[in-house]
């Protein structure tokens, strides 16, 4: 079947050298946000456009808007922290006891056996069922700890950059859309970069026990996705019910009850309003994204274990899935220069263009990534466990596997923007319904919703 151009030890360095640069380059992100200081003084306007005169006729200084734009900061930020601390206090309760059930089930398939066992997928012999238990268990709570790590950071960088991204916009659009896209940067490198990192390291920690046997160590790794998406359905629940319990409650007793606008600094539930977008729509949100890459990379790890790659402890091939991981870092380090570095942003109606701009450019450049990676790590042709046999596929069909999910990919997020956007006739049309009254409105929304 042909041997993979990549060898095993290349692919060794690779997927832990893209990691870290992931995490660099987070880091450095991070750096030129924090450049933008929340202290008076410190951020000369170079375009005023009549700042100065609005805030000399509300009678407020320009040290007033920074002492605001930090006090705010300060307050959001103690108060997403305070809630994802309880929060992780109940959370670390449950993953204790969830990884006890984890251990007690997974062990006492075999009534806790300490002998070795037929593989199912191959005729190699495999671990006994007590340690593959035990492994499990500590994969679970790996990636518990890792997602919640993800999400915690995510909440940081978002409180760390909001006010500095208000005080860019004194600038112009360009210097605040560079802000909030860099901050924005650092949570994605961290979640992938830390992601990739962890699970690769425990993959090579877990060899040391298994050896060759592929099939139980994929099986073990499982545990490391269960545990990002158990962490983060507790972030996306819990986060979600506070966020949206702060919004309706700032909403009634600032609008409706004292005629106040909504998000108004007058208002003390805004504050509590902002805690739960932070905790809600980026912790929890990075939560659930972590989740969502550490499961698809344990499941396709565990299909490349019981193929032939596992049969023949071809490692480069196991590996595929860490390897496509690996170039979309890199990609994505390249696509986030474009809209940081190579292109300035003037006005607000070029950030959506910018924005799908963005999204074009990465999927070319990942395209052309997997091309490369299934031509060089994969062999011409292999076998697939498919329906209790093993299935003959090529490399170049592979590709297109994972090419067509991609692209498929970019054609929802343009369809989904289409009909979300206010840019567009969809939501324009729904809009201008509203001009003759509710019911006119929800006639409109439930037809356009059908």
């Amino acid at each position: 079947m042909g041997e993979a151009i990549v060898s095993d030890l290349l692919t060794e360095l690779l997927i832990p050298v893209a990691a870290v640069i992931g995490i660099a380059f987070a880091l450095i992100q991070w750096v030129l946000v924090s450049k933008v200081k929340l202290t008076p003084g410190a951020v000369p306007l170079s375009n005023k456009n009549g700042y100065e005169e609005l805030l000399e006729e509300e009678g407020v200084s320009e040290d007033d808007v920074v002492f605001k734009c930090a006090e705010i900061q300060s307050a959001i930020s103690e108060g997403a922290t305070s809630f994802l601390f309880t929060e992780y206090q109940y959370v670390g309760i449950f993953m204790v006891a969830f990884a006890i059930l984890i251990f007690l089930f997974l062990g006492s398939v075999e009534g806790f056996s300490t002998k070795e066992q037929t593989c199912t997928y191959s005729k190699d012999t495999c671990k006994p069922a007590l340690f593959n238990a035990i492994f499990s268990t500590v994969a679970f709570l790996l990636g518990a700890v890792t997602s919640l790590v993800s999400g915690f950071l995510g909440m940081k960088i978002a409180t760390f950059a909001n006010a500095r991204t208000t005080l860019e916009a004194r600038k112009g659009v360009g210097k605040a859309f560079i802000t909030a896209f860099r901050s924005g940067a650092v949570m994605g490198f961290l979640l992938a970069a830390n992601g990739l990192l962890v699970l690769y390291i425990a993959i090579n920690l877990f060899k040391l026990y298994y050896g060759q046997d592929w099939e139980g160590l994929f099986e073990s790794i499982t545990g490391y996705g269960l545990g990002g998406s158990s962490m983060a359905l507790f972030g996306r629940v819990g986060g979600g019910i506070y966020t949206k319990a702060a919004d309706v409650g700032a909403d009634l007793v600032g609008k409706v009850e004292r005629n106040i606008p909504e998000d108004d600094p007058r208002n003390p539930a805004v504050i509590a309003d902002n805690v739960g977008d932070n905790v809600g729509d980026i912790a929890g949100m990075g939560s659930d994204l972590f989740g969502s890459y550490a499961e698809s990379s344990c499941a396709a790890l565990v299909v490349a274990s019981i193929s032939s790659f596992g049969v023949n402890h071809n490692f480069t091939g196991m590996c595929y899935p860490l390897l496509i991981s690996s170039i979309g870092i890199i990609v994505c380090l390249l696509t986030t220069l474009f809209a940081t570095d190579f292109f300035e942003i003037k006005a607000v109606k070029e950030i959506e263009p910018a924005l799908k701009r963005q999204l074009i450019i990465s999927t070319v450049l990942m395209t052309i990534g997997i091309a490369l990676v299934s031509w060089l790590a994969l062999p011409p042709s292999f076998t697939i466990f498919s329906f209790g046999e093993q299935k003959e596929v090529k490399n170049w069909e592979l590709f297109f596997c994972v090419a067509i999910g991609l692209w498929a990919g970019l054609v929802i997020g343009f369809v989904t923007e289409y009909f979300t956007s206010n840019a567009y006739s969809p939501v324009q049309d729904v809009a201008d319904s509203c001009r003759t009254g509710a019911a006119t409105n929800v006639i409109f929304w439930a037809c356009f919703g059908l």
